[in-house]
C-alpha cells in the first residue's frame, strides 16, 4: 500500500467516525436514536463539526410529536372503519369493539374505541335504516369506550340523492369526513381495523 493510500484510508475513517459521533451526539441531545447519514450526504469544511444530514425521521418529528400529545391516561386507541351496506359487516365491527372493551376492562387497562362509518356504510348509523339500530343504543350504555362517528360528506351525498333530511342515530356524533377522522386519527398512533 502506498502513502497516498494510507491517507486516503485514514481520511475515510475519519469522515465515517466524525457522521457517525455527531448522528450519535444528535441523538443524545434529541432523546430518540436516529439513524447516521447516508455516506456523502454531509460536506465536512476544514475546522467544522459535521452535521447530520436531514432525515424522513426528522421531517416526521412534528407529526410524532402530536402522537405523544395526546393524553396518556389511554392505554390503546382503536378504529373500527366501516363502509359497506352490509348488516353481518356492521355486526361483526359490533363484536370486535365489545370484544377489544371486554378484553382490556378485564386486562385493567384503558381503551377507547371509534366505530367510524362513511359511504355505504352510513346506513349503519342512519336513523331510518339502521339494521343494528338497537345494539348501538344498548352499546352507548354499557361500553362507553365505544362512540360512533358518522361521515358529514356521505350524509350530504345520501340528502341530495334523495332529496330528504338524513337524521343520524342520536349515540352517534357527524364528522365532516370519515375518512379524514380516520386518517387523522391514525397519524396520532391509534390502531386501524377494517372488519
Amino acid at each position: 500500500m502506498n502513502m497516498f493510500q494510507h491517507f486516503a484510508k485514514v481520511a475515510t475513517v475519519g469522515v465515517f467516525t466524525a457522521l457517525f459521533a455527531a448522528s450519535f451526539a444528535a441523538a443524545q441531545e434529541s432523546g430518540r436514536n436516529r439513524v447516521p447519514p447516508k455516506v456523502g450526504t454531509a460536506t465536512l469544511q476544514p475546522g467544522a463539526a459535521a452535521k447530520p444530514a436531514t432525515t424522513s425521521m426528522q421531517k416526521r418529528a412534528p407529526l410524532a410529536a402530536m402522537a405523544r400529545a395526546e393524553p396518556d391516561s389511554i392505554a390503546h386507541r382503536l378504529i373500527l372503519q366501516v363502509n359497506t351496506n352490509d348488516a353481518a359487516a356492521m355486526n361483526l365491527a359490533l363484536n370486535n369493539a365489545t370484544n377489544v372493551a371486554q378484553y382490556y376492562k378485564e386486562a385493567g387497562e384503558k381503551v377507547k374505541i371509534e366505530v367510524v362509518t362513511f359511504g355505504p356504510g352510513l346506513h349503519m348509523l342512519r336513523d331510518d335504516t339502521s339494521p343494528v339500530k338497537a345494539r348501538i343504543e344498548e352499546m352507548t350504555l354499557s361500553t362507553p369506550e365505544v362512540s360512533f362517528k358518522a361521515c358529514g360528506n356521505t350524509q350530504e351525498r345520501m340528502r341530495k340523492a334523495e332529496n330528504k333530511d338524513i337524521a343520524i342515530v342520536p349515540q352517534a356524533e357527524v364528522v365532516k369526513s370519515g375518512v379524514v377522522h380516520v386518517m387523522e386519527l391514525q397519524e396520532k398512533a391509534w390502531s386501524y381495523v377494517k372488519p
